[in-house]
């Protein structure tokens, strides 16, 4: 025991010789906390700081994108590559459905719903529903149209559900890659135009088309006026999701091309769902021959069709 004091003492005297010739030393007690660095107490203080940067898509989100980026880094011919575009659950697809039907005036959905994990679930199931329900409701529309009249037969148009699923998913895969193209042009040329993936955009352009599918199923009321206000609300909704998606990222570059390349994403999407109604709902009666019915007394009846 007496050595072991001896040698605490002399320890204690090592220390103070230590301060007497630097007395601006710094000491360390282990009995208190650490000091928190000062950055990091500012951050503390302002709890929703994290959340406005990966929202805005600041440094620390780029960062999170990256580590993402880093765990996908399968090789594209194995089964693992492919799966990191399924590892969604219902709720995140439900959540970003809901946010594309109640889009958030000013807040980019990539940013707000999308993040660093985009999925091919959604969009892929979105326009297979879609497909089948313009096909479906554009059968039924007609169906209703002419029923009770005697000279109509109903025949299904099944080659309907072909032209509907080229139209929807030519649209939800090359107009992305031609934008996710455009973009990645002009930011070689404007460095500081906010880039988007290619995956991005399919996973804004595929949920986008969500509205389309109730809207389809209203499209079977035989009203041209309710189906036209009907295209109008939709077109709204699902457009200024694109808008307040694409829009920061084309907005420091050149006036014009900011808002001619706005303008063509309107268009494109206006022509999509103004094609379908026009195709599928309002399409034209074609006056179609009937065969020649010999009658019981010699004279021929001919019957006429739509």
């Amino acid at each position: 025991i007496a050595c072991l004091v001896m040698y605490l003492f002399a320890e204690f005297d090592d220390a103070a010789n230590l301060l007497a010739a630097n007395p601006d030393a710094t000491t360390i007690s282990i009995d208190e906390p650490a000091e928190i660095p000062k950055n990091q107490h500012s951050r503390l203080q302002e709890p929703g700081r994290e959340e406005d940067d990966e929202l805005l898509g600041t440094d620390d989100s780029d960062k999170t994108e990256l580590l993402a980026g880093q765990k996908k880094s399968a090789p594209f011919w194995t089964f693992e590559y492919y799966q990191t575009f399924f590892d969604v659950d219902t709720y995140q697809v439900l959540d970003r459905i809901k946010g594309s039907v109640f889009p958030v005036p000013g807040k980019n959905f990539v940013r707000l719903y999308i993040r660093s994990n985009p999925d091919l679930y959604g969009p892929f199931w979105i326009c297979a529903t879609l497909v089948f329900t313009i096909a479906v409701s554009g059968n039924l529309s007609n169906f209703f149209i002419h029923l009770g009249k005697p000279t109509y037969h109903y025949v299904p148009e099944f080659r309907k559900v072909s032209i509907a699923a080229t139209t929807i998913y030519a649209y939800a895969w090359l107009v992305p890659l031609a934008l996710w193209g455009f973009l990645m042009w002009r930011n070689s040329k404007v460095m500081n135009i906010v880039s988007y993936s290619f995956l991005e955009i399919v996973c804004v352009y595929g949920y986008s088309l969500f509205i389309y599918i109730p809207t389809a199923i209203l499209w079977i009321i035989p009203q041209k006026v309710v189906r036209w206000v009907l295209v109008v609300f939709s077109l709204c909704l699902s457009g200024s999701v694109l808008v307040m998606t694409f829009w920061p990222a084309v907005r420091d570059d050149n006036r014009r091309i900011a808002v001619a390349t706005v303008a063509t994403i309107l268009l494109l999407h206006a022509l999509l769902s103004v094609g379908c109604l026009a195709y599928f709902f309002d399409a034209p009666e074609l006056d179609i021959p009937a065969p020649i019915i010999p009658a019981h007394n010699g004279t021929t009846v001919i019957t006429k069709s739509h």
